[in-house]
């Protein structure tokens, strides 16, 4: 799946799905049931936060009987990390260059 930088900061842009994958850090898959009754909001409330964290390919889910269970993936963050990253570089090369004319400017 070819996830997009905006659906990645879409999905972490809300308090509850933070919170939900940082849950998810354990490594044991979990259900909506088993988020739902950690949180202030209904069971079907969780499966909408899940379907978009999994959007944004930050979860997977696997079919058990009559439930997902859902397991927390690097890719989305991965797609997130490397545009900070790069914008970050990008910002660390301007201020070299400021920094530079400013010793040149001193300098002369």
């Amino acid at each position: 799946m070819n996830v997009t930088t905006d659906s990645v900061f879409a999905a972490l842009s809300d308090g509850t799905r933070r919170q939900i994958l940082e849950w998810m850090d354990g490594g044991a898959p979990l259900t909506a049931t088993d988020l739902a009754q950690r949180l202030p909001i209904s069971r079907q409330a969780v499966t909408k936060h899940l379907k978009e964290l999994e959007g944004a390919t930050l979860l997977t889910s696997e079919k058990a009987g009559r439930e997902k269970r859902y397991t927390a993936t690097g890719q989305g963050l991965e797609t997130a990390t490397e545009w900070l990253t790069d914008r970050s570089r990008a910002w660390d090369d301007r201020l070299k260059r400021l920094s530079d004319t400013a010793t040149q400017r001193e300098g002369v």
